[in-house]
């Protein structure tokens, strides 16, 4: 039976790049759906009546939502090459990080990329303290799964990417190289390996857009 494959996503959701990732490492053939997330689809919202966002995978039909459960349904159904350890420590440390990428890393670097002032001052320290952990995991190794991309690095992915963006639109380093040589050196590896490059949103464009997204919340700021 052939496999029918499609991805309901925006041309710059962090998230949805997760799953596009890991179909390219998968090397699986998939339709592409953009959704325009000011005028919701009526498919978006019967697959994913709950959240009502991207991504959504659809197999044969059937949903999967959320990009850290679909990575884990993508790496069960397609076993090559894995993306998840099969030892299960290593498995639950994987999620374990992905999860204090979501919970902490990511939502900590929104509050210095749309604040200034005071407001940012504060969040960077806590941001810098979550980043030497994660310096602390790639000692001895190229990627946090070690000498392949895996689970891990693509839940870390949009940092390759979007920490770069963010730094030029705010004028400031968040990712030094002198402070997290490892964690420099992973960002530059995963954002150049082949496969990653090719899916990456134009520079230009992703600029632009996060330009306005920092101007909104600073005119929203009390």
């Amino acid at each position: 039976m052939a496999e029918d494959l499609k991805l309901m996503r925006t041309w710059s959701s962090p998230y949805a790049l997760r799953v596009v990732h890991a179909l390219k490492i998968k090397g699986l053939e998939y339709e592409t759906v953009l959704e325009d997330m000011t005028k919701k689809s009526a498919s978006l919202l019967e697959y994913n009546p709950v959240h009502k966002k991207v991504p959504v995978l659809l197999h044969n039909g059937r949903p999967v939502c959320e990009s850290l459960v679909i990575l884990e349904y993508i790496d069960d159904v397609w076993k090559q090459p894995p993306l998840l350890p099969q030892d299960p420590n290593e498995k639950a440390m994987a999620r374990f990080w992905a999860n204090f990428g979501d919970d902490k890393v990511m939502p900590l670097t929104w509050r210095v990329f749309t604040s200034e002032g005071k407001d940012q001052e504060e969040a960077i320290g806590p941001m810098m303290e979550n980043l030497k952990f994660l310096e602390e995991q790639l000692k001895g190794k190229s990627f946090f799964g070690g000498e392949a991309i895996g689970y891990t690095d693509i839940a870390f992915g949009w940092m390759g990417n979007l920490i770069s963006i963010l730094e030029e639109i705010i004028d400031l380093k968040l990712v030094d190289e002198e402070k997290f040589p490892l964690l420099s050196v992973w960002i530059n590896k995963f954002s150049d390996d082949p496969v990653i490059k090719e899916c990456w949103p134009p520079r230009d464009k992703m600029v632009e857009k996060f330009k306005v997204i920092r101007e909104r919340y600073l005119k929203q700021a009390p």
